[in-house]
């Protein structure tokens, strides 16, 4: 199960939802619809920790909610 953060919009030039994942350097999605984005995140979110992984890189910890905005 994913735990960090997806931040969802609508981008009219892409005609798409993008789903960035901002603890995640580089790492985001699209899809024709709101879940479509929120699934295709999911999958590149496991895609960039096992690609980390396989590179011996540093994998955040998810952080969650902040406390103070």
């Amino acid at each position: 199960m994913n735990k960090y953060e997806i931040i969802v919009y609508w981008s009219a030039v892409d005609n798409a939802y993008i789903a960035e994942v901002p603890e995640l350097a580089g790492c985001m999605a699209d899809g024709q619809t709101y879940n479509e984005a929120i699934q295709n995140a999911d999958t590149a979110i496991f895609e960039w920790i096992e690609t980390a992984t396989f590179l011996n890189r540093e994998i955040p910890p998810p952080k969650g909610k902040l406390l103070y905005a």
